[in-house]
């Protein structure tokens, strides 16, 4: 069997798992991310938008429509970055913190970003978070779903604020529960990224948002230049101007999610968590299972950490009738 842990890092390794289930029937269903599989189908940047530097007019545009979907007014509070990963990656020089509380256990490139730029790293609850210069909450948590209420993380902040600190919250799967979100508030000692790829099912378009106080982003456009996103993100992002499609899609998925619960259920597992995105399901087969799903040309997404545990991301059209033999054939 393929050890799980080479998948355990994060999904999308679909590479990886062709190489080492070269026997796999095609093509693969890739399941192991919370990308949307029903994307956006909006414009796209035309072959004079890929000939040129992407505009700062246009990115500044883009970001004052991202930030009134998320209920930020203030311009000068948001900036595009190639993904949220990029974002993350960069707060360590951002907020020049040496402490860092991430709760957990959530999604790894947190801990990656803090620890490869020397800061110490401790392990938080939502119910025991020790005094650290920032802190790291991922809202909805990657990879079970839980969610931490506005009122508790305004008061975090608050918190962090009173102590010259920073809270930082990941909501790249908000878009699904978007009253969770405390977007609106970003400022202070508040930072907080978004995503756009998830939700608009366009990860490879490779945008996502910083949200803070204006002289922390202010900072971050000198280290990102005038060029941070593609001319391709920039067209991608006029979905934020289709609230009707969004609208839609939160039912689409609310009602895909569900059934995948009873796809996993009805295969003997239990499911303990997770997204409209995604689902986080318990067996005790759990590497089995993965290795079972792998050989019939379908990645999910294992823990290293957690070896009872596969995510599974919703399936797209024509891909659940497959699933659903497979699990039944284990």
């Amino acid at each position: 069997m393929t050890a799980i842990h080479g998948f355990s890092r994060h999904g999308g390794r679909l590479a990886q798992a062709r190489a080492a289930y070269p026997h796999a029937p095609l093509p693969w269903i890739d399941l192991s991310t919370g990308i949307n599989p029903h994307p956006w189908t909006g414009r796209r940047a035309m072959s004079a938008d890929l000939a040129r530097l992407p505009d700062p007019i246009a990115v500044a545009a883009l970001e004052a429509s991202a930030g009134r979907v998320f209920g930020l007014s203030d311009p000068d509070r948001i900036a595009a970055v190639a993904g949220a990963e990029v974002g993350l990656r960069l707060l360590p020089m951002l907020t020049r913190a040496r402490s860092v509380a991430i709760v957990g256990p959530t999604y790894s490139g947190h801990a990656e970003a803090w620890t490869g730029a020397g800061v110490r790293v401790i392990e938080a609850t939502l119910d025991a978070i020790p005094d650290a210069d920032a802190v790291v909450i991922v809202n909805p948590n990657n990879p079970d779903g839980s969610i931490a209420s506005v009122e508790f993380l305004i008061e975090l902040a608050q918190r962090q604020a009173a102590r010259a600190g920073w809270l930082i919250v990941d909501e790249s799967f908000v878009e699904t529960t978007p009253d969770s979100s405390i977007a609106a508030q970003a400022g202070g000692a508040l930072i907080v990224l978004r995503s756009f790829g998830k939700f608009y099912g366009l990860a490879g378009v490779r945008l996502g948002f910083v949200l803070a106080d204006p002289e922390l982003i202010t900072h971050l456009k000198r280290l990102t230049g005038d060029w941070p996103i593609s001319a391709e993100a920039i067209a991608a992002g006029a979905a934020y101007d289709d609230p009707t499609w969004a609208d839609a899609m939160r039912v689409r998925l609310a009602r895909d999610a569900r059934k995948l619960d009873r796809v996993l259920i009805r295969a003997g597992l239990s499911v303990v968590g997770g997204t409209d995105l995604f689902r986080l399901a318990h067996t005790p087969k759990a590497a089995d299972l993965f290795d079972h799903l792998c050989r019939s040309g379908i990645l999910t997404r294992p823990f290293a950490e957690a070896p009872d545990r596969l995510r599974f991301g919703i399936p797209p059209r024509g891909a659940w009738k497959r699933l659903e033999q497979a699990l039944e054939a284990a």
